[in-house]
């Protein structure tokens, strides 16, 4: 039994079924697909390396504390991996929409929180493996990890026979209650005592605390919403999904000829992609910026492979009235460095520390009464996600095929219509587009605006002959 964090609770809470709060991939191999009983094999031989796949939630009774994992007695890996086709023709267009009706559906509770598609019928001579997770259990570089457990990193690597695995007794519910005051105990002794230690070096608490204020006073100013537009309003239940790949070094070639990081670049392409989206719909972006969230992992590098959200924020607005894509690029550099020295993340860190001492029924009621809110009321503040995870940089094989490609998807909000998640893999750039189904039927415009604008960067980087 594993209690959840309460950032992983947070997305539990959230979800009311117009917000759908899992994260995925698509995966693109080369073909021809293997059979079913193949992948089935693959993967269940390494399902010791992921204990979550077999572990589903169960809530605590009065809400005496956060939800926990607990060993799924009934678990059957049949039921998670599916096996689907693509209608003819089998391609992009038909792999996207596929993606978007399997995003807008969510996982079942009372199972393991995820679920993986084998696709055939994606042409020329392709499959491919789309895999959902909630986001409860991991966050992006998690999830990456995830993914990775289980593919292998030779062709040719072999099933071996899966472990027997006997899952633990379910606990009763007198037994999560204890726990779970047991838990808030400790919880409350080990505030107590990094109290102590923060009196015994005011010196050092002080310093934390200014740093935590000027944190939470710079999100403060990206309270009032930035002007209104077409991108920010109600969302419903559907989703669609799109996708764009670049080459890996593209993006580096542009970094050091033009400077700033590589995220730098991949935000201003994404910047200079929705300004084609919104002058696509006949609004001026005079004077405009979208007001975009920047998930920041805080994990360490000992911490790979814990299957949890260890994951702060940035809260960024994208100058999309800026038309030259070298002053855009500029701009956005500028920004972000602004943003890492005002502390953000460590303010975001600070707010989800509080939430181990906040009581869970309260958390719980908060949380779930503020998304019913939402519904009625669409916030303005945020207008869209953005968020860049680093993948593998060598090729990874699944029943003896290449993974080609990695597509990732990130969920969307009340009052956020469209999200943009960004992953790396062995020299590849993947932009995984989501855009709310009825108020976004033209996200292949924001598709081609991505592409022209790191096209446009990458014109401009090559040295005059």
């Amino acid at each position: 039994m594993e209690r959840l964090n309460p950032l992983d609770a947070f997305f539990l809470f959230v979800e009311d079924g117009t917000t759908h709060m899992h994260i995925a991939s698509c995966a693109v191999f080369e073909g021809p697909a293997p059979e079913y009983e193949r992948v089935a094999a693959s993967i269940g031989s390494k399902l010791d390396r992921v204990p979550r796949y077999r572990q589903r939630v169960r809530f605590v009774p009065l809400q005496l504390g956060r939800p926990v994992w607990v060993d799924d007695p009934h678990f059957k890996l049949e039921y998670h991996l599916r096996h689907t086709a693509l209608p003819p023709p089998g391609g992009d267009r038909e792999l996207h929409a596929l993606m978007g009706r399997l995003m807008s559906q969510e996982l079942d509770r009372h199972r393991p929180l995820w679920e993986a598609w084998l696709v055939e019928g994606l042409r020329p001579d392709r499959w491919a493996l789309v895999t959902k997770i909630h986001h409860s259990m991991a966050d992006g570089v998690a999830g990456n990890d995830l993914l990775a457990a289980i593919l292998d990193v030779e062709r040719d690597a072999e099933p071996v026979a899966a472990a027997p695995w006997r899952p633990e007794p379910e606990p009763s519910g007198v037994a999560l209650a204890g726990d779970a005051l047991l838990d808030a105990v400790r919880t409350a002794t080990t505030t107590a005592l990094a109290a102590g230690r923060a009196l015994g070096a005011p010196a050092h608490a002080w310093s934390e605390v200014r740093a935590l204020a000027g944190g939470a006073l710079s999100f403060a100013r990206r309270v009032p919403p930035p002007p209104a537009s077409s991108l920010v309003g109600t969302i419903g239940p559907h989703r669609r999904w799109t996708s764009v790949v670049a080459p890996l070094d593209d993006v580096k070639a542009v970094r050091r000829a033009l400077g700033g990081t590589v995220n730098d670049v991949i935000v201003a392409v994404v910047t200079g992609g929705l300004r084609t989206l919104l002058l696509g719909r006949g609004e001026s972006a005079a004077g405009h910026v979208v007001r975009t969230l920047v998930p920041v992992s805080v994990r360490n590098e000992d911490e790979h492979g814990a299957f949890d959200n260890r994951v702060s924020a940035m809260v960024a607005d994208l100058p999309l009235a800026v038309a030259d894509p070298v002053e855009r690029l500029r701009a956005v550099r500028a920004q972000m460095e602004q943003l890492k020295a005002s502390h953000q993340t460590l303010a975001g860190q600070g707010v989800t520390a509080l939430g181990e001492l906040a009581p869970s029924a309260a958390l719980a009621f908060a949380e779930r009464a503020s998304m019913q809110v939402l519904r009625r009321l669409p916030q303005h503040t945020l207008n869209a996600v953005v968020t860049n995870v680093p993948g593998p940089q060598f090729p990874l094989f699944l029943g003896g095929r290449e993974m080609l490609e990695y597509l990732p998807f990130v969920p969307i909000v009340y009052g956020m219509r469209i999200g943009v998640a960004i992953v790396s893999y062995n020299g590849r750039l993947a932009f995984g587009l989501t855009g709310d189904y009825d108020s976004v039927p033209d996200l292949d415009v924001l598709a081609e605006g991505i592409e022209k604008s790191l096209a446009e960067l990458v014109t401009l980087a090559r040295p005059a002959r």
